[in-house]
Order: structure tokens, then C-alpha cells, then sequence
């Protein structure tokens, strides 16, 4: 356990940094969730337009911290290539 007072809130300032990292993956994970169900569901333009909202928000993760900025691109990169083969087999 920490002893010194800047030890203490090192710790303190950790466990609130977390708290906000969690929550803004979980959301991360949300939105990519919604554009995975959409191309499973086959519904191109669904999948287009939510895609539109998910692309922003992984792109601030990368900005924020919570992934790495490749992971962002290569994720955005991924469901794109996805939503377009699915309105291309529309």
C-alpha cells in the first residue's frame, strides 16, 4: 500500500483515470457491437449510417488514450470493408 501522501494520490488519481477509461471502452464497445449487428442483419444502409456515428467515436478513443491509434484505424478500416461488401451484395 502507498505510504507517502503523493503515493495516495497517485493512487487516488489512477483509480478515477480508470473509471473513465472503462466507461468510454464499454461505450467503444457498444458502438462497434451496433454496426456488427446491423451487417449481421443485413441491412446495408442501417449498417452505412450507424457506421457514420461509430467511426468518430473510435477515432476520439485513439485520441483519448483508451486504444491505440492503429487499433482505431484498423477498426474503422474493418467494419468499412465489411459495410461496403454488404452494399455491393445488396
Amino acid at each position: 500500500m502507498a505510504n507517502t501522501s503523493s503515493a495516495k494520490k497517485a493512487v487516488r488519481k489512477i483509480a478515477r483515470r480508470t473509471a473513465v477509461n472503462r466507461a468510454r471502452r464499454s461505450l467503444l464497445r457498444t458502438f462497434v457491437r451496433k454496426v456488427e449487428e446491423a451487417i449481421a442483419a443485413g441491412d446495408a444502409n442501417v449498417a452505412a449510417e450507424v457506421l457514420q456515428t461509430v467511426a468518430p467515436v473510435v477515432m476520439r478513443a485513439a485520441q483519448r488514450g483508451v486504444i491505440h491509434k492503429n487499433t482505431a484505424s484498423r477498426k474503422v478500416s474493418r467494419l468499412t470493408a465489411r459495410v461496403k461488401a454488404l452494399t455491393k451484395a445488396a
